[in-house]
């Protein structure tokens, strides 16, 4: 099993729920983030003073896979996550040792 973390743009969160769904991934989990990478910020005017916004507001999709459906899911974010501009976002993929579903007590695979 693998975990997959994405960092991408608000507006993108709904095709990339969507996405997933079509590819028969289900159960995600979302967190709205805050961060910076290459374009570390950017400025805003608010009432004729520029100021500086440090960290850009962003949505962090968490997935657990099975390492069969790595590469569907990759693919399908980045699909549905890219616009060709700076601050798109990054995807981590990394293994999930385990997963219980708390409810029924299932692990590994069937707990997904």
């Amino acid at each position: 099993m693998k975990k997959i973390e994405a960092i991408i743009r608000h507006f993108k969160l709904e095709d990339v729920k969507n996405a997933l769904i079509e590819k028969g991934i289900t159960g995600m989990t979302i967190t709205e983030v805050r961060g910076f990478g290459r374009q570390k910020g950017h400025t805003e005017m608010y009432r004729g003073t520029e100021y500086r916004v440090d960290f850009v507001p962003k949505v962090k999709v968490e997935v657990a896979v099975e390492d069969s459906k790595i590469q569907v899911a990759v693919d399908a974010i980045v699909k549905a996550a890219q616009t060709g501009q700076i601050g798109d976002g990054k995807i981590f993929v990394s293994d999930l040792s385990e997963a219980v579903r708390i409810r029924t007590g299932e692990t590994g695979g069937d707990a997904i």
